[in-house]
């Protein structure tokens, strides 16, 4: 039983679940015939850094130290590293938004559950086109950081952080921790993504704060944001009304949905300059995608 109290499937990320993404992708793949057709595919590229220097950023642990950029170093004060074009062509940076405002669900699975599977899909389809994955999770008040790295290796840590991230998103949700805005929970991520990567965020898009387009607008600028909006498409269904919704601890209250609150609640207004498809957490990924 978990500390908070909140388990069971659907709900628990367990990294087989995630690693099993794998294959999944992989039979998609080969019933398309190509990686390059998927949502995000990318071109198969050469193992291995470039010869040239594409960009500097801050050290995260797990950095090769061969890669120091000494100049950066010592004009800062603080530790850079060098990233070469090759890397940054083929670089996937996951964001997990698994804010308390993630962690609930209609029917099979809670948001951030959703999140995680649909994510887990990319990073393994970046990992086999030979490119890099990193990962950004954001819950309640902490962050989770796995800096980007190749091949298997890179992903099972991808893996790692979603698992612990997730484990501490329950547990905040258990203590009653407050749901922070969107845009200050991804702050700084342009000094954490190398230049010409692509940025796939997995959110709902609630409580996006006032700031997010300035800082979509800042990545943009040289890098590649995209969305995998999860949502539940069970609450469309659901007549006008109110209806009871439960907690770990078996206490109650009654909530008011109709058709305005829901799609109110998963607006893109703004972000349409943006790709953007949809997952429903009610169905299997990529079953709950579309368009």
């Amino acid at each position: 039983m978990r500390a908070g109290g909140i388990s069971g499937p659907g709900i628990t990320v367990n990294p087989e679940v995630l690693i099993a993404q794998r294959d999944h992708m992989l039979r998609h793949i080969h019933a398309d015939g190509s990686i390059s057709s998927l949502p995000g595919g990318f071109a198969i590229a050469r193992r291995g850094n470039g010869q040239v220097i594409a960009d500097s950023r801050l050290y995260m642990q797990g950095d090769d130290m061969r890669h120091v950029d000494r100049g950066a170093t010592a004009r800062t004060g603080k530790l850079h590293i060098r990233t070469f074009h090759e890397e940054r062509d083929r670089v996937t940076f996951l964001v997990a938004d698994f804010r308390p405002s993630m962690v609930w669900g209609m029917r099979r699975a809670f948001r951030s559950y959703a999140a995680a599977e649909a994510l887990a899909w990319f990073g393994w389809q970046a990992v086999e086109a030979g490119g890099r994955v990193g990962l950004l999770a954001i819950t309640a008040d902490d962050r989770v950081l796995v800096p980007t790295r190749p091949r298997t290796s890179g992903m099972l840590a991808v893996i790692g952080g979603l698992v612990r991230a997730h484990e501490a998103a329950l547990d905040m949700v258990a203590e009653g921790r407050d749901n922070p805005p969107l845009d200050k929970s991804l702050d700084g991520l342009d000094k954490i993504v190398p230049r010409g990567a692509e940025i796939i965020i997995a959110t709902a898009l609630d409580n996006k704060g006032g700031r997010l387009d300035a800082v979509l607008g800042g990545l943009a600028r040289r890098r590649f944001p995209r969305f995998l909006l999860i949502e539940d498409r069970a609450l469309r269904e659901l007549p006008s009304g109110y209806y009871p919704l439960g907690n770990a601890e078996g206490s109650k209250i009654r909530a008011f949905f109709n058709e305005q609150a829901v799609t109110q609640e998963r607006t893109t207004e703004g972000l349409d300059v943006f790709p953007i498809e949809y997952v429903d957490a009610g169905a299997a990924f990529p079953d709950g995608g579309g368009g």
